[in-house]
């Protein structure tokens, strides 16, 4: 397939530019035709610069649009509507020019032959992992309406999961930024005039000052090193996160820090509940769910206690048994699961486990900022005592010596 990018005026007058990927630059028009596009221009877009182009001004597709694609489909496949008939008419419905897109070649795929979970799995940029795995479950289970409705509540879940962590991350970096422009203002502004008066007084500084002194100068003049050194930090950061074992420590560490570990372990349970949740829904085994969802964690130290847990309930083991010896899954994940594998009803406890970390986090992000204040005030308290200090020594000094005199 050749990509070609177009100029269009959409069904309301609106002009629309985007790419698609068609056999031939007539069949690219009319597919554009179709969707009730008037063509302005057509040209092929092909080369490594076509190709940065598109994806830099390329719409990007919202998880919400993911959400509502995979509700409306399962509303009206449910209704009796063929599969390429409803992606017909979400192509014309969709304002997205890059899901338009999608769609109209998901459509064109199934078509020829493809099954739906077959055609999406060319877009994995648009639709995650577990999406393709659900919709292929229900294909293969007779439950492809269901498998649909079943993703648009796991993604919106998900959805709900990724703003709760926002919200609870906000205050946070919000204080850090805001003491670090403080910080920076007084070391290129403020310092440098008052330690300039101190200077001319003809005092000897004291360690403290002369500290604060080659501090100030060292920002004003290496300031513009700063973004090069946070992205030679960034840079360290990734290249440490290739080697298996440094990784681990790694994401170990990030579950014992202050105030960020109340956070991630409680993203990482609720991810854990919501994706147990969701596929054993879907009729998997509990061996091959945890299969699973060890590869799409990305937490090492979870995703070697589910790899683990996996091989142990493969020997036979019960699933709380299994849990129980992994420090990272608390005693009520263990309780709840061996009521679950006792009345059958893993997938409610399951539920329960996600509603209850997901609430959680909710009311993290509400007590951070009364958590987060005074250790802000105390770090500000402390930094801008230590300031002051080495500003009054040298004062002290002249004072104390004009006494003498």
């Amino acid at each position: 397939m050749t990509s070609f990018s177009y100029r269009a005026v959409d069904a309301v007058g609106k002009q629309v530019r985007g790419y698609i990927d068609a056999e031939s630059p007539e069949i690219a028009a009319d597919d554009l035709t179709s969707r009730g596009y008037y063509l302005l221009s057509l040209s092929s877009s092909s080369g490594i610069w076509a190709g940065i182009r598109k994806k830099l001004f390329r719409q990007r597709v919202k998880r919400l649009e993911v959400i509502e694609l995979a509700g409306n489909l399962s509303v009206m496949v449910g209704a009796g509507i063929p599969i390429t008939m409803a992606l017909g008419d979400l192509v014309d419905a969709n304002p997205n020019a890059t899901l338009q897109e999608t769609l109209a070649a998901i459509k064109q795929k199934i078509e020829q032959g493809s099954t739906f979970s077959d055609a999406i799995e060319a877009y994995r940029d648009i639709f995650p992992d577990i999406f393709i795995r659900l919709v292929r479950v229900g294909e293969e289970t007779g439950r492809f309406e269901k498998s649909l409705s079943d993703v648009a509540e796991h993604l919106q879940r998900m959805e709900d999961l990724a703003s709760a962590i926002k919200r609870a991350l906000i205050y946070p970096a919000f204080a850090i930024f805001a003491t670090g422009g403080a910080l920076i203002f007084w070391m290129v502004f403020v310092l440098p005039k008052i330690i300039g008066t101190i200077t001319g007084m003809g005092v000897k500084l004291p360690l403290l000052t002369r500290i604060l002194m080659a501090a100030s100068e060292a920002t004003q003049r290496y300031w513009y090193l700063l973004p090069f050194i946070l992205l030679a930090v960034w840079l360290l950061f990734r290249l440490l996160n290739k080697n298996p074992r440094i990784a681990y420590r790694i994401d170990q560490a990030k579950l014992k820090l202050p105030i960020y570990s109340l956070i991630e372990y409680n993203r990482l349970l609720a991810l854990f509940a919501e994706q147990m949740r969701i596929l054993i829904v879907a009729g998997l085994t509990v061996d091959r769910t945890l299969g699973i969802i060890s590869e799409v964690m990305h937490n090492r130290v979870f995703k070697q206690a589910i790899t683990n847990v996996r091989d142990e309930i493969t020997y036979g083991s019960t699933i709380a048994d299994a849990l129980k010896k992994h420090p990272v899954f608390p005693l009520l994940v263990v309780r709840l699961v061996g009521i679950g594998e006792t009345s059958g009803s893993l997938d409610n406890q399951f539920s329960f486990l996600s509603t209850h970390y997901l609430k959680k986090l909710d009311d993290i992000s509400e007590k951070l900022g009364k958590i987060i204040e005074p250790v802000v005030i105390a770090v500000i308290g402390i930094l801008f005592a230590v300031i002051i200090m080495g500003l009054l020594l040298p004062v002290y000094d002249l004072v104390s010596n004009v006494g003498k005199g």
